[in-house]
């Protein structure tokens, strides 16, 4: 009987936890959890050491402050069931060490291809199945609309990077965009909508800083073709009138106001809402929210501002290893995926809390980490993988 190295089984699990993660939540904790104990094996037998990509220390830094902020939460029990998240941040030595070398780009193609099948998915649910409004919008295979508009944000991206810097094979990713595009756009989904443009638009300025100006031109088709439902949904983004943006502005002062009560360690992990009432705007619309529909601000809010510190240098030192890779590296559109999937978690991230959303963070931080895991020499048996 032939023996199947612990590696390779990390690389196939690996390869199916990454395609599950847009598919299915439950398949993909069951996957990651093979993923973790083949990682864990290959530390122990020696096969493998620990390293990580320069912007995993300010993550640890980042998960210690969280820790400190739930010691003095409110609750410090329920803060402590939230923090097992952190956890997810062991992904990036996992995947820097199994997805190293030319299996970096197989798995961004698992990546695009999966998401591709999850936004025809999801256009038939628009234009079969009657998901074509703001009460029940297409959501793929996933729990909930924004977390399937953020997956196919991510996915459009990575499509975008492979289309763009990619020097051969651009006709598979120029057939999977339009797909991809289209779902998005039908998920009514505002946050995930300005992410996207902004994640392509700066992916457009790394290649040729005169590609962006096609943007505004693909907007302005897109919206001229869009059913009339998502026309008025980006219409509503300009208009101050609109409840949802009555209540971020709203939730802004709230989360300023929480900030202020502690700077230091915030309400603690998952106590926005707990607190919410405590803090509430006289101009807000909804009488409680889950979270502040701003990254920036709940992380400061719950955890304090030396958190948002933490997380601000690890967005900087993954930006900064990411730009080095594009200028220096030998597969360019890996780093190039990864600045997109940055810029659009950024820019999405200022409407909508998708750093606390376990299946976008997990997504994020693989993409952000092949890039660096593709510099690595190829390990001894990668050959076929």
């Amino acid at each position: 009987m032939t023996h199947v190295p612990v590696s390779r089984i990390a690389l196939w699990s690996l390869f199916g936890f990454v395609a599950a993660l847009q598919v299915s939540i439950v398949a993909a904790q069951a996957l990651l959890a093979v993923v973790a104990v083949c990682w864990i094996a290959m530390l122990a037998s020696g096969t493998a050491r620990f390293a990580a990509p320069a912007f995993f220390r300010p993550l640890l830094v980042y998960a210690v402050l969280t820790l400190v902020a739930t010691v003095f939460s409110v609750d410090p029990r329920a803060s402590l069931v939230d923090d097992k998240q952190l956890l997810l941040f062991l992904i990036v030595p996992a995947v820097y060490e199994i997805a190293r070398g030319a299996r970096a780009r197989t798995v961004v193609h698992v990546i695009i291809s999966v998401g591709a099948a999850t936004a025809v998915f999801g256009i038939v649910q628009y234009g079969i199945l009657h998901y074509d409004n703001l009460g029940q919008r297409p959501q793929g295979s996933m729990g909930h609309y924004m977390t399937y508009s953020g997956l196919l944000m991510l996915a459009a991206t990575a499509a975008a990077a492979r289309l763009l810097f990619e020097t051969r094979d651009r006709v598979w990713p120029a057939l999977v965009m339009p797909a991809l595009l289209v779902a998005l756009a039908l998920t009514f989904t505002r946050s995930a909508w300005v992410g996207a443009s902004v994640g392509i638009a700066s992916l457009l300025l790394l290649k040729d800083f005169r590609l962006v100006g096609a943007l505004p031109v693909l907007l302005a088709i897109g919206i001229a073709l869009a059913p009339p439902q998502v026309t008025q949904r980006a219409y509503s983004m300009f208009n101050l009138k609109d409840p949802t943006s009555r209540d971020r502005v709203a939730m802004i002062r709230e989360g300023v106001r929480m900030i202020a009560a502690d700077p230091l360690t915030g309400m603690g992990p998952n106590m926005v809402e707990r607190q919410y009432i405590r803090f509430r705007d006289p101009e807000a619309v909804e009488r409680v929210n889950p979270h502040l529909h701003n990254v920036p601000l709940q992380i400061a809010a719950e955890r304090g501002l030396p958190a948002l510190g933490a997380w601000l240098w690890f967005v900087g030192s993954a930006a900064a290893g990411l730009w080095g890779l594009l200028r220096h590296g030998r597969h360019r559109f890996l780093p190039a995926c990864g600045l997109g999937a940055l810029a659009a978690m950024l820019a999405a991230g200022l409407f909508e809390h998708n750093f606390g959303d376990s299946e976008f963070l997990m997504l994020l931080l693989i993409l952000v980490t092949l890039p660096f895991a593709s510099e690595r020499a190829d390990a001894p048996d990668a050959a076929g993988a």
